[in-house]
């Protein structure tokens, strides 16, 4: 048995068992990333932006968290309970987003309430980067698992590429033992019509 055959059998093993190590993180990971795609697509994840009466925003800080706080679903009383805004001047709105997970977009001239809407894509993305689960999470165990995928991508490819490399390495120890043959015989006759 040649060195080759080791290395197959120790990256089958390593393939092996390292799909099976990363399993549960990385169907988490792909299950996420496959909603994460089609967020804009399905109100249920993202709310769809939504269009002001004109473009820009006029409001002043005061004016947007008064307008916070008449919307029940964003539970803001102060600043704090207000993760970030979002403002689109070409839209003319500014997206308000509570601690809670509700987004409420409003005209950015007007302070009407556009839309209200439960906002699922951050925890998605949370849970897409460990960082659901705990702040670690995302260091200890979804980093280690992007780097055995990695690892597991790299052996794929060799796995899949060596019989490829075999049959062409064949091929060409066939074509040169073959010439071997051919000048061998080639030579044996030319010896024979000498003598």
């Amino acid at each position: 048995m040649n060195w080759n055959w080791y290395a197959r059998r120790d990256l089958r093993k390593i393939h092996r068992w390292g799909a099976i190590l990363i399993a549960l993180p990385f169907l988490i990971i792909l299950l996420s990333g496959l909603f994460l795609q089609v967020k804009k697509e399905f109100n249920w994840i993202q709310p769809p932006t939504q269009e002001g009466t004109k473009a820009g925003a006029s409001l002043s800080f005061d004016e947007i968290l008064s307008t916070a706080r008449g919307i029940p679903e964003l539970e803001t009383s102060t600043w704090e309970d207000i993760d970030r805004l979002d403002i689109r001047p070409d839209d003319g709105i500014i997206k308000i987003r509570g601690t809670n997970g509700w987004e409420a977009q409003i005209d950015g001239h007007s302070a009407d309430v556009l839309s209200i809407a439960k906002r699922r894509s951050d925890v998605i993305e949370s849970l897409h980067d460990g960082s659901w689960f705990h702040d670690e999470a995302k260091l200890w165990l979804f980093l280690p698992t992007a780097i055995v995928v990695t690892i597991l991508w790299i052996t794929g490819i060799y796995l899949f590429c060596i019989p490829y490399f075999a049959k062409w390495q064949n091929r060409k120890n066939l074509a040169h033992r073959k010439r071997k043959h051919r000048k061998k015989r080639e030579h044996t006759e030319d010896e024979e019509i000498a003598v």
